[in-house]
């Protein structure tokens, strides 16, 4: 009996073209992977950062606006007694753009000091600063204690109301220039303008 033996199949492989087609098509991918990952990867850290600004700027209008709503008309001395500060002072010719007197300081710890602060603003190289004495008077004679509130700030205004004659007007220094106005604002406008963000405005009540 004979047998027809078949034709052995020879195993086929990739052939060189095949290889380098495949490796064109992979290197092609991992470009386009790699571009989209770097865009995502840019794009939250775009998030990231704008959520950061925001979260400083809502804290800063925070603080600002809480030591508006708790501004008092208490003002300081100097060292020997013999000169005196105002409560509110707003009027451009310091270093600062707003200095006050505020109510409310917290003390935890029951260290032996008041419970009202001496508080100014100022904005240094686009940064807005919020500087604050440890004791209320003699404020003159030491050095304040700063924290970095904002950065990027293009402008920061206030503005103050006074009622006169049943007349309401804001002026843009306190104390006022005019003889005869107001020496306690009834309300405190602020705007703050962001780099990126825009600007923001809060009108606070003051109170007394």
């Amino acid at each position: 009996m004979i047998v027809d033996k078949l034709p052995q199949q020879r195993p086929r492989g990739f052939t060189l073209l095949e290889l380098l087609v495949a490796i064109a098509i992979f290197a092609v991918m991992a470009a386009l992977a790699a571009v989209s990952l770097n865009a995502v990867v840019t794009q939250q850290a775009l998030a990231n950062e704008n959520y950061r600004e925001l979260r400083s700027l809502q804290r800063s209008v925070q603080i600002l606006s809480d030591d508006l709503y708790q501004l008092q008309p208490r003002g300081v001395r100097g060292l020997l007694g013999q000169s005196y500060e105002l409560p509110l002072i707003a009027d451009g010719r310091g270093p600062y753009l707003l200095r006050l007197s505020r109510a409310g300081w917290r003390n935890p710890a029951g260290f032996p000091r008041a419970t009202t602060q001496r508080v100014q603003y100022r904005l240094d190289d686009g940064a807005l600063i919020r500087e604050y004495w440890p004791v209320l008077d003699a404020v003159l004679s030491l050095e304040p204690i700063q924290e970095v509130l904002l950065e990027n700030v293009a402008l920061v205004e206030f503005e103050f109301l006074v009622i006169e004659n049943a007349q309401s007007k804001w002026e843009s220094v306190w104390p006022p220039l005019r003889v005869g106005a107001s020496n306690w604002p009834k309300a405190v406008r602020f705007a703050i303008e962001i780099d990126g963000l825009g600007r923001i405005e809060r009108l606070i009540e003051v109170p007394g």
